[in-house]
């Protein structure tokens, strides 16, 4: 199918082969090599579009957005072009970022201006949180340690993004990293000239430029700074953490500062660099990226003790727990793994002798102490007096005691339930384990 750029067209739908517009006779291909084949977005700057590249083998997949200065004044277009063209040639720039798409052509046609851009396959951010849920703190502090080298680079190259948010942020496909999308530089400063020369509002009180909610006060003042960038990634962790917008949250009346806190359950240490990425006022705010990055870097050991006390606390209690049960009532609760047959099965002293050995139980248990073998290996058999026993091949088989490398190792692979390991003994600060669980 092939799709037609004119936005006065009603049937913008043409077969694959059409040259020329069947509904409105406009010329479908864009600079004799781009042919567009459905939109995906459009705004009041213009529309995007997916193209195929033809003059490339494969004919490639790539992004061209269309740019309409409404204007019929020369000079204001003159004054248009020439800003379109050194905007271009910054987008080309900062397109030699890996995690950046790069500018592959631009140019002008029928008084309108076109970027074409490479094509990023994967989902953006706001999907993944509505497809997985919200995201834990370790992978807050995964994203930021993605997104704030690129902030770094771009606002080097003089650059400010003005729109960042969940759905400019794509995770590629190709190699599972983020990249930063849809860069407003061009759209909107070609647009704040032609609504300034054309109405009583000048340029900068007539286009707020980016996101309600995302954007900061200055922002949208027409008074944007690198800081301006910096409120908005912050809004885009708290919108990771709760899978709420700023609109969802609500302020606070009196000081307009998203409240945010609430919803979240995150170290006191990452809470204070977030509460600072958002201050409302850019003098109380991150000044650079290299700010928040060494910010970031002094919460690292403070996260991690954290991290240690509540998993040691989780795991004292479960033994203390299991110990406890099973002196006073003779029973202990079934314990099954997530990773298949193994766990603990149910005793009663009153009803059983107390030299019975059930699949999984050591005799050891009596003192709060459990061996768990694997059910596969065990056979049974009635005696003929009510009593049945459990022979199990690898029941008193002495547990391999483990090691921080050896539970390093155990979650790399895949592993994400270690009930049955006992773990208060090791450093866990050792070992950076996000998204853990202990039951």
């Amino acid at each position: 199918m092939s799709y037609c750029v004119n936005p006065s067209c009603t049937q913008p739908k043409n077969p694959k082969q059409a040259e020329v517009c069947q509904s409105c006779g406009s010329r479908l291909r864009l600079n004799n090599r781009y042919q567009p084949l459905g939109i995906l977005g459009k705004g009041g700057f213009g529309a995007t579009f997916g193209a195929a590249d033809l003059s490339v083998q494969g004919n490639p997949i790539c992004v061209v957005k269309q740019l309409r200065p409404a204007t019929d004044d020369p000079q204001v277009y003159k004054m248009a072009k020439e800003l379109f063209e050194r905007e271009a040639n910054t987008l080309e720039i900062v397109g030699k970022h890996p995690q950046v798409p790069k500018l592959l052509d631009y140019f002008e046609q029928n008084h309108e201006f076109y970027l074409v851009q490479e094509y990023v396959k994967g989902y953006n951010l706001h999907q993944e949180i509505k497809k997985k849920g919200p995201s834990d703190e370790a992978g807050v502090r995964q994203f930021l340690s993605e997104i704030l080298p690129i902030l770094k680079y771009i606002h080097s190259e003089k650059v400010i993004h003005r729109d960042i948010k969940p759905a400019n942020l794509i995770r590629s496909q190709k190699d599972n990293k983020l990249v930063l999308i849809d860069f407003g530089a061009v759209k909107n400063q070609v647009n704040s000239i032609v609504v300034g020369k054309n109405s009583s509002q000048t340029a900068f009180t007539a286009f707020a430029v980016g996101t309600s909610g995302f954007a900061p006060p200055e922002q949208m003042a027409m008074r944007p700074v690198y800081a301006s960038d910096i409120y908005a990634v912050g809004v885009t962790c708290i919108y990771l953490l709760t899978g709420k917008t700023p609109k969802d949250l609500g302020c606070d009346p009196e000081t307009g500062e998203i409240v945010w806190e609430r919803y979240v359950n995150i170290s006191n240490s990452l809470a204070t660099v977030l509460k600072k990425m958002l201050e409302v006022s850019v003098k109380h705010r991150y000044k650079s990226t290299e700010e928040v990055l060494d910010a970031l870097a002094m919460t690292i050991a403070p996260y991690e003790e954290e991290m240690q006390q509540g998993m040691t606390t989780m795991i004292t209690g479960i033994n203390s727990s299991a110990a406890s049960s099973y002196q006073t009532t003779g029973k202990v609760s079934r314990n099954f793994s997530q990773s298949g047959n193994t766990y603990i099965s149910r005793v009663n002293r009153a009803d059983r002798p107390s030299t019975s050995v059930e699949k999984g139980i050591n005799p050891a248990a009596a003192n709060g102490s459990y061996n768990l073998a694997q059910s596969k290996s065990s056979r049974h058999r009635n005696n003929g007096t009510g009593t049945t026993t459990t022979f199990n091949n690898t029941s008193l088989k002495k547990r391999k005691k483990w090691k921080e490398k050896t539970l390093l190792e155990a979650y790399q692979k895949g592993r994400r339930d270690f009930a049955n390991q006992a773990l208060n003994e090791l450093n866990l600060a050792k070992t950076f384990l996000p998204a853990i669980t202990c039951y």
